[in-house]
């Protein structure tokens, strides 16, 4: 049986000698450091808005009970039931129970790389619920049968002829060269899928202690879709997503854009404060939060190391991450690639397993270097 570490080498040795691949995605990472320059330049202080940030993250990770235990009484208050998950089966089992005790058949999940972690979509399928991904980049991981590639950009590693040859085989469409015919092709394919789901599952970019409300941010309207559509809506949310104040929003949603795609603030900006109430027009009739530990409290015990839990899932420590740059995300075989990944996955899941992650750095310090919230990675 072959051990994490021996397929890592394997992986990345068989990566970084794909020329092919390695011009792909510096060519893509390239984009995005572009566009990132030009996000954090409409910050008045960008150091000082950082500083800010890593203070708001610190007084939340080391007063992270309190926080969570308002978040709780918020959502309670606004109609909607939290659960407390250890683990990522406590999580799947509860997410199961609820898929039966409403009659589920079809959920569409939007991008959530905490589902990812935990292995959802298997859970699902195994119990015989129709599952769709309906953020275009991980739709096509999911009909490829692979991982997101990266956290912010699933497919960074394929081109558009690449995309057109897998929805030829799969979906059985004719080959393009249009990014917008192939984006029109998953959107016919997924509209359908929207209309006659029975739950939608997100994870959650923030999560706001003071109003109980779960904050998601993203660009193509299909999160929007998968919570106000179905008749239940749960949100699988890391005990580290956490924010104190719903005005903190006002620096972490730029914050976050400027780092993960260069924008001022992403296309979609939407807060699930509960369930539908009686004079609104869409929306679930029940909303569930799923508060994820995972191995969470672990890392939260380690004083040195639990700064890695300011962590916004940005993606910026893995743009600027010469080793990602040629080995590429699958190879580091865990949900949770690049610098931020090697520092968490060991806590997350079996410390000796992955203990090898660590070593995939070079120690430039570029990482820490571009952290919106300042992790000393």
């Amino acid at each position: 049986m072959t051990t994490t570490l021996e397929q890592f080498k394997h992986d990345a040795a068989e990566k970084t000698a794909d020329l092919r691949h390695r011009g792909v995605i510096q060519k893509a990472i390239a984009t995005y450091d572009a566009a990132v320059a030009r996000g954090r330049l409409r910050f008045a202080d960008w150091q000082n808005a950082r500083s800010h940030a890593a203070a708001i993250k610190w007084e939340t990770i080391n007063h992270l009970d309190r926080y969570l235990e308002q978040f709780e009484r918020n959502v309670l208050a606004n109609g909607g039931h939290v659960f407390w998950a250890e683990t990522a089966e406590d999580a799947r089992a509860h997410i199961l129970q609820l898929a039966r005790q409403h009659g589920v058949e079809k959920v569409v999940k939007s991008k959530s790389m905490t589902t990812e972690e935990i292995h959802l979509n298997d859970a699902l399928e195994a119990a015989g619920i129709h599952t769709v991904e309906t953020d275009l980049g991980e739709y096509i991981c999911q009909i490829r049968g692979e991982p997101p590639y990266h956290i912010v950009t699933p497919v960074m590693h394929l081109t558009k002829a690449d995309i057109a040859r897998t929805f030829q085989e799969k979906l059985g469409t004719p080959l393009t060269d249009s990014a917008e015919e192939l984006t029109m092709i998953a959107r016919a394919r997924l509209r359908e899928e929207f209309l006659t789901a029975d739950m939608g599952i997100t994870g959650a970019n923030f999560a706001i202690a003071d109003t109980g409300m779960v904050a998601i941010t993203e660009n193509e309207g299909n999160a929007r879709l998968s919570f106000s559509l179905p008749r239940v809506h749960v949100a699988v949310v890391g005990i580290e997503k956490l924010i104190p104040r719903f005005e903190d929003l006002a620096l972490f949603w730029p914050l976050l854009s400027a780092s993960g795609t260069g924008q001022a603030i992403t296309a979609y900006s939407s807060l699930i404060g509960g369930p539908r109430q009686e004079r609104e027009a869409d929306g679930p009739r029940e909303f569930h939060v799923i508060l994820l530990d995972n191995g969470r409290t672990r890392l939260l015990a380690d004083a040195e190391q639990r700064d890695a839990l300011h962590c916004i899932r940005c993606g910026a420590c893995l743009n600027a991450c010469p080793i990602y740059k040629n080995i590429g995300g699958h190879a580091y075989g865990t949900t949770y690639q690049g610098p931020i990944g090697s520092v968490i996955t060991p806590h997350l899941r079996d410390a000796e397993e992955w203990s090898h992650l660590p070593y995939a750095s070079s120690l430039c310090g570029a990482c820490t270097d571009v952290c919106p919230v300042r992790i000393d990675l």
